[in-house]
Formats: structure tokens, sequence, C-alpha cells
């Protein structure tokens, strides 16, 4: 008689917003260029599906930001950490990858010690920026941390907590891959039309804050810049609440969801505001001028004020050591001083330049010490596979 036949692994992912869903979605893709039999389960947005995930429940259902924000859903994400507890105990994957999302993962990953299971955690939860104390509760909490950015494993190694540095995604985005003409004709665009983007994030609960300053702002360039073109890309969860917002801005702008057409966009760009975040890094990759601007809840900002460690908000700042473009966050957040510093980026040629050197400094940091970012993250993923009870060195 004949025993079963063991089934193909099976890695159990979980991510929490769109960014994750896409670092998730490419992780897939390099583990299972290198075993074509792996299964995958879990939670993730439509890139991941797509990638051959088994979704227990829509990504949707856990991207909120802000301390805040979080406290209305606070029963239901409770309900939805149990929920996820309890699937990895029955199901018993070979390795849980957590992805970013650190106020749902990180619980998760405490709520699974002492269930047998191997844990990578990928995307280092940002405790040099702030809240640093929070580096005591995370011994025990994963097998393998992989960090996005070239500091982190020092940071980490100081608190004696081992960490691996495999690249950071954005080098795979294909943001600097746009084609300009494509996006001038699709839209019937001028040649000479200033293209100016505008990236209020990707969150329900952070875009209606960027918004109407967005909208103010353009009330104030409309007469200033001619020939002026607003594109504002957007998650497609959150673009009908864009154009309903745009509905009254002076200038009608134009509404990108697709990823190939916002990367045509920043090829055509003259300049861009964008909130902190890894939208920086991608127009940095696109050589795209910018000024990086963020709003929250003013509770929220006073709250994080007492916490940040960090002299600069801005990622291509941080990793610069220096301000390379500038930080208007907050109160500095106004209609008058976006659009002063939008006529400065499209009026300076100087400045303009300056910029550009630096993102080629920063994005030459990023690279993973061998291969993509994702084929370094499924290599630690599949050694963690191949021997659970190795630790990275």
């Amino acid at each position: 008689m004949h025993s079963a036949a063991r089934p193909d692994p099976l890695i159990y992912l979980i991510a929490g917003e769109q960014s994750g869903d896409v670092l998730g979605a490419r992780l897939m893709e390099a583990l299972r260029a290198a075993r074509p039999g792996l299964r995958f389960a879990g939670v993730g947005g439509p890139r991941m599906v797509e990638h051959g995930l088994e979704p227990l429940f829509p990504m949707h259902d856990l991207a909120v930001m802000g301390l805040l924000e979080v406290l209305p859903r606070l029963r239901h994400l409770r309900r939805r950490l149990n929920q996820v507890a309890a699937d990895v105990r029955t199901r018993r994957p070979d390795v849980l990858v957590t992805i970013d999302s650190p106020g749902f993962t990180l619980r998760l990953l405490r709520l699974l010690t002492g269930a047998g299971i191997p844990r990578v955690h990928y995307v280092a939860p940002q405790v040099w920026a702030w809240r640093e104390h929070r580096v005591r509760e995370f011994p025990g909490l994963w097998e393998r941390l992989l960090c996005l950015l070239p500091f982190e494993p020092e940071f980490f190694a100081g608190h004696g907590l081992p960490a691996t540095f495999v690249g950071h995604p954005v080098l795979q985005s294909g943001a600097d891959r746009g084609d300009a003409a494509r996006f001038r004709a699709t839209h019937g665009l001028a040649a000479d039309a200033k293209v100016l983007v505008l990236m209020p994030g990707s969150r329900r609960s952070e875009v209606p804050r960027l918004l109407p300053v967005f909208g103010a702002t353009l009330s104030l360039l409309a007469g200033r810049i001619p020939g002026l073109v607003p594109v504002l890309p957007v998650a497609s969860a959150v673009a009908e609440t864009v154009r309903r917002a745009a509905e009254s801005w002076p200038i009608r702008p134009v509404i990108v969801t697709e990823v190939a057409e916002k990367h045509d966009a920043y090829a055509a760009a003259s300049a861009a505001l964008t909130k902190s975040g890894t939208s920086t890094l991608e127009l940095a990759l696109a050589g795209v001028p910018m000024a990086v601007t963020y709003r929250v809840n003013p509770l929220t900002a006073a709250i994080a004020r007492r916490l940040i460690r960090v002299k600069h908000v801005a990622m291509v700042n941080l990793l610069a050591g220096r301000e390379v473009v500038p930080e208007l966050l907050q109160q500095d957040c106004t209609p008058g001083r976006l659009a002063e510093t939008v006529e400065h980026l499209l009026g300076d040629p100087a400045a303009v330049a300056a910029q550009r050197v630096a993102f080629r400094e920063v994005i030459a940091r990023l690279a993973a010490p061998a291969g993509t970012p994702s084929e370094a993250a499924a290599r630690e993923v599949l050694a963690m596979l191949d021997d659970p009870a190795a630790l990275p060195p």
C-alpha cells in the first residue's frame, strides 16, 4: 500500500494594503520561478490573487492608517486578526510571510508565537523613525526580518536582532520606463503643456486630507502658469472619491488608475507634489522634481512630533542624509506654500538638476545584493522553507 504523496509546500502570505499587494505578488512570482510547485494562501489584493493566492477575505478590510483613524474599526480588525490566526493554525503552512502593515501583522505574529510555524516578516517596521522603544517587543516575533532600506540591518543589529537587506522594490516598479509622448497623445495634451503630478495617497483615510489643499493650490496656479495640466495617479479604490472632489477644481485633472499610465504620466511630468512614502522613490527613479507634503489629524500629528526621531520625513531625504526635496507638512501644507514651490520647480532649472543628481545617488543605494529585490527576498523565504530551524547569520 502506497503512502499518500506529500502535498506541495504551502506559503501563507499576508498583505494589508496596496503596496504590500504589489510586493507580495512579485515575491510570489519569484518564489514560483524558483519552485514551480509552491501553493499560496492568506490575505492579499488583486495582484496576489492573480499570482495564485487563495484569499481568506478582501485585503481592503485591513487598509487603515493613523492613530485616531483606526479607533472606530478596532473591533472589526480584532475579529479579522483572530480569523487569520485561526486559519494559519488550521492550515499549518510551511512558512508564514507577513508583509508590512505592522499594526496588523505584528499582532498576528505575536498571536502565533509558539505555533511552530516559521515566520518571515517582509518590510522592517520603521521604528528607527519613531517609537524606537518598540524594538523591545520584537524578539521572538519572527525567524527572519527582510529590510528594504540599506541602513536598517545595522540599526536592528544594534538591538540584537538579525536582519537582511534585500533591496527596494521600487527598482522593479517600472516607474522610470514610462512613455511621455504616449501620455500626451492619449490625453490630447500639447507638447508644451506643463504636467503637474499630484499624489494624495492610496488610502481612503488619507486622500480627503490632501485633495482640498491640492484643489486650492490649483486655484492659485491656474492664472499664473498657462497650459498647466494636473494629473492624479490614484488607486482604483479611491478614484471615485478623487473624481467627486475634483469636480469643483478650476482645472479639470487627468485621473489615472493604471500603473503603466501612471509611469507614462511621470515621464511627461514637469514637477510633482506627493505625500510622503514610496511614491517619493518612484518619482525619484523617474527623475521627476518634487516637493513632499502631508496632512494628518492634528492630534495624530502632535503625538507623532513628540515621537519622531529622524530629521526628514521624505524617504529621498532620509537616504540622502540631507534635504534634497522640500518637505511641506501639516501647517506648511498650505495652498500658498505649495503653489510657490511648484512655481519654483517649474522655473528654476538649477534646482531641478540638483534634485535629479541626488535622485541617482539615492536609487543606487537601493539595489539588492544580487538579482532583483524580489529574488533576494524569495531566496530568504526559500532558505527558511528548506531549513526552518536556521536563523539568519
